[in-house]
């Protein structure tokens, strides 16, 4: 039986991962990236010289056939992103779905825990999150009103991620159908140099990046307080 490994590996600093992580990438014949050069960074860093393939969103059928091909050979395969856990607002989705409707059980899904952005930024934002929903990335056109508006009426924690090039469009949109105390906490550069947690009424983080755009830089977690 092959052995299809979803391994979770850093969000940004490189001694966030497991020893079982690195076993798996050493053991196995084929590890599937997001981008093969952003995974090779953490290759050489642990001396890791197994073969890699590229395969992501745009990923041709062709690709996609590769990797069913070397699985049905009883190949074992590791699947990566660029960072965190793959399959979490994450192309990786789409192959472990196809894998599964072509071999059920003849092959192995094995997750190998890691690092996740979501839960890195819940557990130090100072609040209960028994109960949360997390939205991904939220859309960037059709929809989107309707998903804050939804954030705006919820009375649990809302999480998004979001892109420096839609953070303060993202917050100007809170600011407009939350209440003015609503609380909101964004985490920017989880575990990078740069890790930064900004906290206040939306207005008041804001106002905090548009006041300092060298700060708009990242990618960014927005935690939103439920309405009380």
């Amino acid at each position: 039986m092959a052995n299809f490994f979803i391994v979770g590996t850093p969000i940004g600093n490189l001694e966030d991962i497991t020893l079982r992580a690195l076993r798996v990438l050493k053991e196995v014949d084929m590890i599937l990236c997001e981008d093969t050069r952003v995974t090779k960074r953490l290759l050489s860093k642990y001396e890791i010289d197994t073969p890699t393939l590229s395969y992501h969103a745009q990923s041709k059928l062709s690709k996609v056939d590769k990797i069913l091909t070397l699985l049905e050979e009883g190949k074992n395969l590791a699947l990566v992103s660029d960072a965190g856990t793959p399959c979490i607002s994450d192309p990786g989705v789409l192959i472990v779905s196809q894998v599964r409707e072509r071999f059920g059980d003849q092959v192995a899904i094995v997750p190998i825990p890691g690092p996740s952005a979501l839960v890195t930024a819940l557990s130090s934002a100072g609040i209960s999150v028994a109960e949360f929903t997390f939205l991904g990335f939220l859309p960037h056109k059709k929809g989107r009103e309707t998903l804050f508006k939804e954030i705006a009426n919820s009375a649990r924690v809302m999480v998004f991620y979001e892109s420096p090039h839609r953070i303060l469009k993202a917050l100007e949109s809170l600011e407009k159908f939350c209440e003015a105390e609503r609380g909101v906490i964004v985490a920017r550069e989880l575990t990078k140099i740069y890790e930064e947690f900004s906290r206040g009424t939306v207005g008041e983080v804001r106002a905090y990046f548009t006041q300092n755009p060298d700060h708009v830089r990242g990618e960014f977690v927005v935690i939103v307080r439920g309405r009380s």
